[in-house]
């Protein structure tokens, strides 16, 4: 594959397929390698635009490969999937790849470094954990009903509670069952601890990086979203503007318009959905606290519950903090409130 200008790769565990255009376009040939001849192949091939679709170990291979000279390129599968023609095998996708990458008009992904994908594993980690907790809670909960017993709501207070109903002999529960639960309660002080480290763990991280503790000086930005938002923009060179950001999050409204007529619908809810949840929920916190308050933020917030609802104003919000917290990342400004209630990002 000698004079390619883009070399479109389909990824996969095992079996790598590529597909070449030269400088016009047009196809010069396409190849299949196994895991172990896939960096060998680049090594030996000149510099050219390596594209793939920013999917699984998409990342890591990004790295590698750039690290041989070549210019890589990870695109949204889900703008790929416009250029495919004919039916879906390996070779059409790598095809697909390949011509959206000489066409130049899909914003790139950028490539996460090591660092980065720490802090999403981290993430990701702690909120499986998270999830897993909820989900033993409310598996208590509904096995200990079907005997007839009924906490009131509230995960403390099942924890407070869980101990005297299995010493309590007048509940009517069989031994068997109290033998059970003892272990479902010890899974659960397992995943409290457990939970309880990577909290500590963040805390410390936040401390120690200091766009983390610019990010928390914004309202609704607590260590956990700022954190998540840092890990998830990197350095944000890849936006030009912050609305760029908040559109690549999904928090931009659809827009359905035809014959110059412009019809904008809900959020487009593009991206990673539960960075988008921990924003909106973070915006929600002070949307609900704004009643009282008499800042420019705050008066701006009460207009739009007046005019818009609550929670059209929390989605706007949403977006408001996401383009600033770009502008903390990408430009290092700071963000404070001056004393005349003027909301600034100042240098």
């Amino acid at each position: 594959m000698k004079n390619c200008k883009v070399i479109g790769v389909d990824l996969a565990k095992n079996s790598f397929y590529l597909f070449g255009l030269n400088h016009q376009g047009k196809p010069i040939g396409r190849k299949k390698f196994s895991r172990t001849q896939f960096l060998t192949f680049f090594s030996q091939q000149m510099p050219a635009v390596v594209a793939m679709e920013a999917c699984a170990s998409a990342h890591h291979w990004g790295r590698e490969i750039r690290k041989l000279g070549h210019d890589v390129q990870l695109l949204p599968p889900q703008h790929v999937k416009g250029y495919l023609r004919g039916q879906k095998n390996d070779y059409n996708d790598a095809q697909a790849i390949a011509e959206a990458s000489f066409h130049g008009a899909i914003r790139q992904v950028s490539i996460k470094n090591l660092a980065q994908q720490d802090e999403q594993s981290f993430l990701q980690m702690r909120r499986h954990l998270s999830t897993e907790r909820t989900r033993l809670i409310n598996h208590i909960r509904g096995l200990m009903a079907e005997y007839g017993v009924v906490l009131p709501i509230g995960s403390q207070v099942l924890r407070q509670m869980l101990p005297h109903v299995l010493e309590n002999t007048e509940e009517g529960l069989t031994d068997y069952f109290k033998q059970l639960l003892r272990r479902q309660q010890v899974r659960l002080i397992s995943l409290d601890e457990e939970l309880a480290w990577y909290d500590e763990q963040l805390k410390h991280a936040v401390k120690q990086d200091e766009t983390c503790q610019r990010l928390m000086t914004l309202p609704g930005f607590g260590p956990v979203v700022s954190y998540a938002v840092k890990a998830w923009m990197g350095e944000g060179k890849q936006y030009k503007r912050g609305r760029d950001a908040s559109a690549a999050l999904g928090l931009v409204p659809r827009q359905f318009s035809t014959g110059g007529r412009e019809v904008l619908l809900g959020i487009t809810k593009r991206g990673d959905k539960n960075l988008r949840s921990l924003v909106i929920h973070g915006a929600r916190a002070v949307v609900s606290r704004a009643k009282t308050k008499t800042d420019r933020l705050s008066l701006w917030i009460n207009h739009l519950v007046l005019t818009r609802g609550f929670n059209k104003a929390t989605v706007a919000l949403a977006n408001k903090l996401v383009r600033i917290a770009w502008v903390l990342i990408a430009r290092g400004e700071t963000y404070r409130t001056s004393s005349s209630d003027r909301l600034q990002v100042t240098s």
